[in-house]
């Protein structure tokens, strides 16, 4: 059975971070750990999750900030989309240094791809590329749950005017990769709250 539970640990940013499970076998990722938080790490413990990776849907400082803390802690490797891998080891090109904030840094042992799989248990999550807002960024889909990062969020699309933005790329990543999915997949964004494929296909006006 999968679970979902939600954190937002860098409140300037509103950055949300996921903790996803199978409940059967205790396997989990961690997802876009904006920065430590050991409240989280408690959490991690408590529920007695084995964390196979930390992921990032991309590599802007505000979605990276606790990769090395929760990789270390967790002793897991972290993972991003080739494309974005670059991000991770330059605090200039995930904007963090620009940001009054520099990362700690940390290079990802896992580099992903369009139709890579994650297996939890026997969950199966798969990644869809889906540049737009960066060049690397991804989703993560399992079953009803779509993780979008910042490419789709409620009525609105990832901004695009960041060096590697392209907004021709997000809008056809959105319609051709993610309202796709059946109308009743829940997704859960960067930012904000959740949402639906159907609400987004009905109601996004930046997809008319």
């Amino acid at each position: 059975m999968i679970k979902l539970e939600t954190y937002i640990l860098l409140q300037e940013f509103q950055t949300n971070t996921y903790l996803l499970w199978d409940d059967d076998s205790k396997e989990a990722i961690l997802i876009d750990p904006s920065m430590p938080d050991t409240k989280l790490l408690d959490r991690i413990r408590q529920l007695q999750l084995k964390v196979k990776m930390v992921v990032n849907t991309h590599g802007h400082g505000d979605h990276i900030g606790g990769n090395k803390y929760f990789a270390d802690a967790l002793s897991c490797p972290l993972a991003i989309h080739t494309d974005d891998a670059a991000m991770l080891t330059d605090n200039k090109k995930n904007f963090s240094e620009f940001m009054g904030s520099p990362v700690p840094i940390l290079a990802a042992q896992v580099l992903l791809g369009d139709d890579d799989e994650i297996l939890l248990g026997k969950l199966i999550l798969k990644v869809i590329h889906t540049p737009g807002h960066t060049k690397g960024g991804i989703c993560l889909w399992v079953d009803k749950y779509l993780i979008s990062g910042d490419t789709l969020f409620e009525q609105s699309i990832g901004r695009t005017d960041f060096p590697g933005g392209n907004h021709k790329a997000i809008i056809k990543s959105i319609v051709e990769k993610l309202l796709v999915l059946p109308d009743d997949v829940i997704v859960f964004p960067g930012h904000g709250p959740s949402t639906t494929i159907g609400l987004e296909k009905a109601n996004n006006p930046f997809l008319r």
